[in-house]
C-alpha cells in the first residue's frame, strides 16, 4: 500500500477520490483550507465521512502558504507516492469577480505543491484542471491538442497557467505529471454552485429554476464517480500528458431539467436570464487518449447518475435545505 498527499480533500472529486483510495487501503494524506468559497457545511459533512477511516490523516492548511506546506510534509516523515492536486477556487462565474483569490490557489497554490515534489523526491504529481481552458472553440469535441490560448474567464487562465507550470518542472526536474482535464462533474454532495445541485434543490423545494441564457447550452456532464477512478488511473506513471475526463455525452440544459422532472415527479418552473459572458455554449470531450493510455471510460449513464444524486437530495432533505447556493 501506498501513501498519498490529496489537496482538497474535503472537496467535491477531492472527497470522493480519497475515499476510494482509503477503501483500496492506502493512507491519505488530507489537506484542505475549508475556505467558503461556497457553504462550508457541505464541506464538513464530506470531511465527516473521511474521518471514519482509519488510515486517513487531515490537516487543515492553505496550498498557497509555501511555508506551512513544507513544514508539514517535512514533519510527517512520509515517502509520498504522489501528490493529487485537486484543490482549487472553482467556478466561471466568480471568478470575474475575484480574480486574484483563483491565482493564489490555482497557481501560485499549485507552484507550491511542484516545489513540494522537488524538495522531497515525489516523483508524481496530478494536476486537476479544467475544461473551461478550451474556450469557445469551434473544434468539437474538444481533444486535448486543440488550441488553448483564449480564456473567456480568470478562472480558465489560473489553470491555463498551473498546466504550464507542471510543464516546466517536468522539463526541469523530470516529475511525472499527469494534468486532467474535468468536465462538468455532478454526483451526491455535489458542489451548490453547479447547475445539477441547484436544479434539483430548486425542484424539489418549489424555487423557480434560473437558466442563464435559453437553455440550449449543452454540457459534458460527467459522474463524479468516473472522474475519481480516473484521477486514480492517472497515478500510472507517463512521463507528462494531458488528459479529458468527460463523458463523450453532451447534454442540454433544458433536457436535464426534464430528466429530473421525471425523476423527482416534480414539475419546474422555468426563469430565464441573461447569458454570462463568461459561459461557453457547449462543452464535449474527446476521451480517445484517456481510454488508450489509461484504460479509463466513463461506466455511468446520465439516467443512472441523475437517480443516485435525486436519491441523495430526497435522503438528506432538511441537510440540503440549509445550504446556501
Amino acid at each position: 500500500m501506498s501513501d498519498f498527499l490529496v489537496t482538497g480533500t474535503s472537496g467535491f472529486i477531492g472527497s470522493r477520490v480519497s475515499e476510494i483510495l482509503l477503501q483500496e487501503g492506502h493512507l491519505v494524506i488530507g489537506i484542505d483550507n475549508l475556505n467558503n468559497s461556497y457553504d462550508n457545511r457541505l464541506k464538513k459533512w464530506r470531511l465527516k465521512q473521511l474521518k471514519e477511516f482509519s488510515n486517513f490523516i487531515y490537516e487543515e492548511i492553505d496550498i498557497y502558504d509555501h511555508k506551512i506546506l513544507d513544514k508539514f510534509v517535512s514533519k510527517t516523515k512520509r515517502s509520498f507516492e504522489a501528490i493529487i492536486n485537486l484543490a482549487a477556487h472553482a467556478g466561471v462565474r466568480k471568478s470575474v469577480e475575484n480574480p486574484r483569490i483563483y491565482y493564489e490557489t490555482n497557481v501560485l497554490g499549485t507552484l507550491n505543491l511542484l516545489e513540494l515534489c522537488k524538495k522531497f523526491e515525489i516523483g508524481k504529481f496530478v494536476l486537476a484542471s479544467s475544461s473551461s481552458i478550451y474556450g469557445e472553440s469551434d473544434i468539437i469535441p474538444f481533444s486535448e491538442e486543440n488550441d488553448t490560448d483564449i480564456f473567456l474567464s480568470p478562472y480558465a487562465a489560473s489553470k491555463k497557467s498551473a498546466e504550464d507550470l507542471c510543464k516546466t518542472y517536468n522539463y526541469l526536474f523530470g516529475t511525472d505529471i499527469s494534468i486532467l482535464r474535468f468536465f462538468t462533474v455532478y454526483g451526491p454532495a455535489g458542489r451548490p454552485d453547479m447547475s445539477i445541485f441547484r436544479f434539483i434543490k430548486w425542484i424539489i423545494e418549489g424555487d423557480p429554476i434560473q437558466i442563464y441564457g435559453d437553455g440550449q447550452q449543452k454540457r459534458d456532464f460527467t459522474f463524479v464517480d468516473d472522474i475519481a477512478k480516473g484521477t486514480i488511473n492517472s497515478l500510472r506513471r507517463v512521463g507528462l500528458e494531458t488528459f479529458n475526463l468527460g463523458s463523450d455525452n453532451p447534454i442540454k440544459l433544458l433536457d436535464v431539467i426534464s430528466i429530473i422532472e421525471q425523476e423527482t415527479g416534480m414539475k419546474a418552473n422555468l426563469e430565464f436570464k441573461d447569458k454570462f459572458e463568461s459561459d461557453v455554449f457547449a462543452t464535449w470531450a474527446n476521451i480517445k487518449k484517456a481510454k488508450e493510455i489509461l484504460n479509463w471510460v466513463p461506466k455511468t449513464s446520465f439516467m443512472d447518475g441523475i437517480k443516485k444524486v435525486v436519491a441523495w437530495h430526497l435522503e438528506n432533505k432538511e441537510f440540503v435545505r440549509q445550504i446556501k447556493i
